[in-house]
């Protein structure tokens, strides 16, 4: 950890290790989410995780809102707050991750119960943010990756893509959420 200003910068070094450890991570954590989601026998972790999708909901309504405000600070030159408010929708996005494997080993799926346009309007963001969710795993993690490790012109790349595939699958989480709210027990 470095201070810059008063205000502490965290940086690892460009290793072998330490990329391979990105590269680790980017793959093992879609793959259990996967693995934990086909589990068929649910862990009883209590009723209290039935708030949990709606905690969901708020996270990742939350991280949407910071992803933008990251952006405008990083067009207005603003990298001290940049990096900060992109450290908080990590932090936004880990905790989202924890508490959805929570609810789904511990609660059976919930069937999306609406009808007409909205079935397969459901159905298309669904998909696609689970699509997307997986590949944006390893975008978002390539790109702190670079952030830290001072790869900024290989950060700035990466970003154009990732960005976008990261507040999309954001928001279409938003929209999935309210449109299986009501079905939830």
């Amino acid at each position: 950890m470095k201070v810059k200003n008063n205000m502490p910068t965290y940086k690892i070094e460009n290793t072998a290790k330490n990329n391979q450890i990105v590269n680790i991570l980017s793959l093992a954590i879609p793959v259990a989410v996967a693995l934990l989601n086909a589990i068929q026998t649910k862990i009883d972790l209590g009723t209290w995780t039935k708030v949990l999708p709606h905690v969901n909901g708020v996270l990742n309504a939350t991280c949407s809102i910071i992803l933008i405000l990251g952006l405008i600070a990083i067009k207005n030159k603003n990298i001290e707050l940049h990096r900060k408010l992109m450290g908080v929708a990590f932090v936004l996005g880990s905790l989202f991750l924890v508490s959805y494997v929570t609810y789904h080993i511990s609660n059976e799926p919930t069937k999306f119960g609406g009808s007409g346009w909205l079935r397969p309007t459901y159905y298309i963001l669904l998909f696609s943010h689970i699509l997307l969710s997986i590949g944006v795993v390893r975008l978002v993690l390539k790109a702190i990756f670079y952030a830290m490790t001072d790869q900024i012109g290989a950060h700035k790349k990466l970003v154009k893509w990732t960005f976008p595939i990261w507040l999309y699958v954001s928001i279409s989480g938003v929209l999935v959420y309210i449109l299986i709210a009501p079905y939830y027990v």
